[in-house]
Formats: structure tokens, C-alpha cells, sequence
């Protein structure tokens, strides 16, 4: 009979424990998030990452909220001899954070690990060119998703991409949306929408926005779009995602619809910030 008891209350906390889980992390959440930032944070942020300046006081608030729900959740590892600072961790964590200002009300969940290199790094890739041989060759890289749970980083395209912001080029705001992509265990460009945004009219001007971009770089033409996003669909979200944050002007004038579905996506109208 006390046997059973204690089985019965082990399985019982077992049962609550599962259902308050969630519970006493979006309650530790809540308390990072009204937190005091750190005045040196803010200067980091107002001096590196320069679409900080352009949002509203409540946007900024927000955005520290995240932050700091960030960098608590994640680690940082420094590769090829980096030492990653508190500087560094604070300028990617601001740009990652940009992304969910949509209030989501997740915050990567899959990631656990950010790699930082201090320039671009060589990997070794794999593919199969028949049942019988395989081919390998290096790749230099800057980033990429690696997989779910790490995201890898370099510090000196980063700093480039400090340099200009208006390019259209940002590897955090590219590698981050990857990560949005691929929550739902498939990297297609179709990212979990929300219920205000419908797949079908996601995917139909996804789809032509994405073909329009692929035969205008085979064309040659110029394109307010960077020509990576023509090699592939989850290509194609990241670079409108970067291209949406750091030329929305252009984005808005020469891709209306495909400026739309994002604004609506991130609830953000960056237009509206300069």
C-alpha cells in the first residue's frame, strides 16, 4: 500500500511538472523581459546597429525585452581562436531579435548554439554523383544554418555588414531567418504563418516572386534583390528578409505584393522608420 502511494506521487508530480513547465518559463520570461537593459547595451546597440536609431520608443522596448530573453537562452561559442565578447553577442542578439518583434512569442526554440568564426571558414562537402562515387570538396562560407540547433557566424562579415546597412546584405538578419524556416522541420521558404496570412496566397506570391527573381539573374538584369535567393526557395525568404529590413524602399517601389506579405509576416513596416 505505501509502495503504491509513493508511486502515485511520483507520477502525480511527474504530471504536474510536464503541465507547469511551459508555465514557469514563459513566467521566467516575463521577468527577463521587465528587467533593466543595461545603459552599455543600449550604447553597443545605438553605435553598431545602426535600424535601431529609426524604431519607435515602444519598438525599442520590445526589442530590449527580447534581447535579454535571448542571450539568456543562448550559447555562444568562439571558433578558429575568437573570443566572443559581450559586444559581439549584443549586436547579433539585437539584429536576431528584429525577427520576432512580430511577437511570436518564441525565440528559436530549436537553436541552442551560435558559432562565431572570425572571418569566413572552409567546410568539407559531400555529395553523391552516382550509387558508386561520392564526391567531396571544400567550401568557404560566411554562415550558415547548420542545423537546427546551431547557427554559425562571421565576425568579419558581420562587421561589413555594420558598415553598410543599406546594401541589402546582412548575414545575421539572413542565417536568423533561415532559423524561422526551419521551425517546422522543413527549410522551404514557407515559414509557421500565423493565422492572419493564408499558405495559399504565401506560397502564390512567394512562387512568382521567386521565379520573376530567378529569370531576371539569368537574364542578367538588375534586381533590387540579392541574386543568391534565385538558387533556392528557402534562399529566396532570406534575402527578401534582408533585402525587407535594409532597402524597404526600394523592396516597396519594384516588389509591392512580395513587400506586403512580409510586412504583414513580421508586423513591421520598415518604410515607416525612415
Amino acid at each position: 500500500m505505501f509502495k503504491a502511494i509513493i508511486v502515485f506521487l511520483i507520477m502525480f508530480a511527474l504530471i504536474v511538472g510536464i503541465f507547469l513547465s511551459p508555465w514557469l518559463v514563459t513566467q521566467w520570461q516575463k521577468r527577463l523581459i521587465k528587467r533593466p537593459f543595461p545603459s552599455h547595451w543600449s550604447r553597443i546597440i545605438e553605435q553598431k546597429v545602426p535600424i535601431y536609431s529609426y524604431l519607435s520608443p515602444a519598438l525599442r522596448q520590445r526589442l530590449q525585452g527580447h534581447i535579454q530573453v535571448f542571450l539568456a537562452l543562448k550559447q555562444f561559442i568562439g571558433c578558429g581562436g575568437l573570443q566572443v565578447t559581450e559586444e559581439m553577442r549584443v549586436i547579433i542578439a539585437t539584429q536576431a531579435c528584429l525577427l520576432l518583434l512580430n511577437e511570436r512569442g518564441k525565440y528559436f526554440p530549436k537553436l541552442k548554439s551560435i558559432l562565431v568564426y572570425p572571418n569566413a571558414y572552409v567546410i568539407k562537402n559531400t555529395r553523391s554523383v552516382s550509387s558508386h562515387i561520392v564526391e567531396e570538396k571544400q567550401e568557404v562560407r560566411l554562415g550558415e544554418s547548420r542545423s537546427r540547433d546551431q547557427l554559425v557566424l562571421s565576425w568579419a562579415q558581420i562587421e561589413q555588414d555594420i558598415l553598410y546597412p543599406n546594401d541589402g546584405h546582412n548575414l545575421i538578419l539572413h542565417e536568423f531567418a533561415h532559423q524561422l524556416d526551419s521551425e517546422d522541420g522543413h527549410a522551404n521558404g514557407v515559414p509557421r504563418l500565423p493565422k492572419r496570412l493564408d499558405y495559399g496566397t504565401w506560397s502564390s506570391i512567394m512562387g512568382i516572386e521567386y521565379q520573376q527573381l530567378c529569370e531576371d539573374v539569368s537574364r542578367g538584369r538588375k534586381t533590387t534583390l540579392y541574386a543568391y535567393g534565385a538558387t533556392a526557395p528557402a534562399e529566396f525568404f532570406s534575402v527578401a528578409t534582408e533585402t525587407f529590413f535594409e532597402k524597404p524602399h526600394s523592396l516597396l517601389k519594384n516588389h509591392a505584393e512580395l513587400y506586403n506579405i512580409l510586412r504583414n509576416y513580421y508586423q513591421l513596416d520598415p518604410v515607416q522608420w525612415s
